[in-house]
């Protein structure tokens, strides 16, 4: 594997190499403090390309909350580990204004309810700033299949809308969320809650799990997720932020003409906002 710090190395290295790897090259986009479930997409990407490139960039244009993006975790040295045992053929490390070519800035997006709904309406220029930074190293990278983890399922939908109209060539993967021996969705942001806030983080999966058993056996879907929401909200330590059926190619939040395909939900737990679903 080898480090490429900039679009001009990678650019140099494409230009030097574009021969021996054609027109199969898959490319993992992550913010770093890579984990098994980034491993994952890597080794997913690896086996199915000649070639895989996984970008590490802490996007600012994505993030709403400062102190979010401040205490956001960082390890080079272990994303290098990480990358190379999982089969990265290039590790693209640009800075935020390298890749935005200049201050970074995102313009606003409307894609109806992908962009509107949840994630989209409680981190206000969320997906401005994912729409933006995809783009530009879409542009930067120019694979041929793009890897995105389910965890973050609204932003598969979001990045797929947007390929479609802007990198109709490439191939959107979505890949399998992960999940740590206790249930617990695999994040970079688990690195911040103590042993107790894992311990409360648990009640999310589990409560997942059991609406997706409850839907199994036949029992109304929104009577489930009401039992879960009720059952959440008095988890001592744990801040509900919302529990909803959705599909997940609209993101449609009608209770009507439902064709739910997961159940989201998003909490926190010590000040550390987490994400999680499960498929119906």
């Amino acid at each position: 594997m080898i480090i490429l710090k900039s679009t001009i190395e990678l650019n140099n290295w494409f230009i030097e190499n574009i021969n021996e790897f054609g027109e199969n090259m898959g490319f993992v986009p992550t913010m770093g403090a890579l984990h098994k479930g980034h491993a994952s997409l890597i080794e997913k990407a690896s086996r199915e390309c000649q070639i895989v490139v996984v970008s590490i960039l802490v996007n600012p244009t994505q993030f709403n909350e400062k102190a979010d993006l401040e205490s956001y975790p960082r390890d080079l040295d272990n994303d290098v580990i990480v990358a190379e045992k999982a089969g990265a053929t290039i590790l693209f490390t640009p800075t935020p204004k390298d890749i935005y070519g200049g201050t970074p800035y995102a313009e606003p997006v409307d894609y109806g309810l992908i962009t509107s709904t949840f994630e989209g309406l409680s981190r206000q220029g969320h997906f401005d700033g994912v729409v933006s930074v995809v783009d530009k190293l879409f542009l930067a990278v120019k694979p041929n299949r793009a890897y995105f983890g389910s965890k973050d399922l609204q932003q598969v939908a979001v990045v797929e809308k947007m390929s479609s109209e802007r990198h109709p060539k490439i191939k959107i993967v979505s890949c399998d969320l992960i999940r740590d021996e206790n249930g617990l969705a695999l994040s970079s942001r688990n690195i911040r809650l103590s042993d107790a806030g894992i311990l409360v983080a648990q009640n999310i999966s589990q409560e997942l799990q059991i609406v997706a058993e409850r839907v199994k056996e036949g029992r109304d879907v929104i009577d489930s997720v009401e039992i879960a929401k009720q059952n959440l909200k008095n988890v001592e330590g744990l801040e509900l932020e919302y529990i909803s059926g959705v599909n997940d190619q609209t993101f449609s939040i009608s209770t009507e003409n439902r064709g739910w395909s997961h159940i989201i939900i998003a909490a926190r737990v010590e000040g550390v906002r987490l994400i999680d679903n499960i498929e119906l």
